[in-house]
């Protein structure tokens, strides 16, 4: 089977889509499966079944790429490659390239979506724009011969909005990388006293992941005079305006990758994640695998990982005080930090990458070969 991957984000760039390609990528070079990524860079650029094209920041989203494709010299690499099937990571401007060479070829296509814009729109104040976004979302996925997506939440929320042939695409973790064995006291020493927890942030640092109810909850425990530090991990447009609030004990770290991440996961005590778009929320998975109990609402994708009180503490959305609860009772009581710590470990073991691409890549396979058939009884 050849496939032709086209998704306008990838690494370097950091969030949970690049993540989950990096592991495609690295699963499918363990596969006879020939493939081809075509990806937003900084240069025109063939390397290694990658194909890039130069970008420039999205204003909106300035850590997300915008690439200029272009199309003749992505069509003519595919009509020598002869892909059998299209996959659709991101439905923008190589997205559209690639469906443009699917519709022409008449080659089936998978799409995929992982990112709720129609649900960031009310935090940039476009909500007037929600209603032609799930328009084009409708008209775009209605091509696929399946939509994937990684939560039974956002499932719903696409059939409600008229997008069918919905299946799901999990997430998985490597918890050889991700383990509390990884663990600093170094680290935390930078940063807090014995007598002090670590609190931790990962993720954009930007209005839709809704930091001022996780800044809110921070007041909240201050005023009841609790000891612990809170490492923000990451950047956007929002920190310095979060930086300006001048909240003592709230660290803003930065941009951490690779294994310098892993230690601060595995160094902090408890994981906060105050955002309720998430369609999965890969820093969940993340911070359980590292032995974190995760205090999140109960919304979105981050509903496929959390249970309350088994592995974390889930609260309303929005609510700055019930979050600040919840926390404070974590902070008061380590053996629940401990049974929850261990059963967030648990949790994660059995989400295996290699199993999830299997059954992922066996599933385009069905897929084209019902294509074939279809194809065949046409022409009879």
């Amino acid at each position: 089977m050849r496939i032709a991957i086209f998704t306008d984000t990838f690494l370097p760039e950091i969030n949970g889509v690049t993540k989950t390609l990096s592991k495609m990528k690295n699963y499918l070079d363990t596969t006879d499966i020939e493939y081809k990524f075509f990806i937003p860079g900084e240069e025109n650029a063939k390397k290694d079944n990658i194909v890039s094209f130069s970008s420039f920041n999205f204003f909106l989203y300035p850590e997300r790429k915008i690439a200029i494709p272009r199309y003749r010299e992505i069509r003519k690499d595919l009509d020598e490659f002869k892909p059998d099937l299209i996959f659709i990571v991101t439905p923008f401007a190589i997205g559209l390239t690639g469906f443009r060479y699917a519709k022409e070829r008449g080659i089936p296509i998978v799409s995929n979506y992982s990112t709720d814009f129609p649900r960031y729109l009310k935090h940039y104040k476009l909500e007037i724009l929600e209603s032609p976004v799930w328009s084009f979302f409708r008209w775009f996925h209605s091509f696929s011969y399946i939509n994937l997506c990684p939560s039974i939440a956002t499932k719903g929320d696409m059939e409600k909005h008229g997008i069918t042939n919905v299946e799901l695409w999990s997430r998985g973790i490597e918890t050889s990388e991700f383990t509390s064995k990884k663990r600093s006291e170094d680290l935390r020493k930078k940063y807090c006293n014995h007598d002090e927890k670590i609190l931790l942030y990962v993720g954009r640092i930007a209005p839709e992941k809704e930091l001022d109810v996780l800044m809110d909850a921070v007041k909240i425990l201050n005023k009841r005079n609790l000891k612990f530090k809170l490492l923000v991990i990451g950047d956007g447009p929002s920190k310095q305006e979060l930086k300006n609030q001048n909240i003592e004990n709230i660290v803003f770290v930065g941009y951490k990758t690779g294994e310098e991440l892993r230690k601060y996961y595995a160094s902090a005590d408890i994981f906060t994640f105050p955002s309720s778009s998430e369609t999965y929320g890969n820093v969940i998975l993340e911070a359980m695998a590292s032995g974190l109990p995760v205090v999140a609402p109960f919304a979105g994708g981050v509903q496929e990982n959390l249970i309350d009180m088994e592995n974390g503490m889930a609260f309303d959305i929005g609510d700055s005080e019930e979050m600040a609860g919840k926390i404070e009772v974590l902070l008061g009581d380590e053996k629940l930090i401990e049974k929850l710590s261990k059963n967030a470990r648990n949790h994660t073991l059995s989400r295996n990458w290699n199993e999830i691409y299997s059954s992922l890549f066996n599933r385009f396979n069905q897929v084209v070969e019902a294509y074939h058939i279809r194809i065949r009884k046409i022409s009879a």
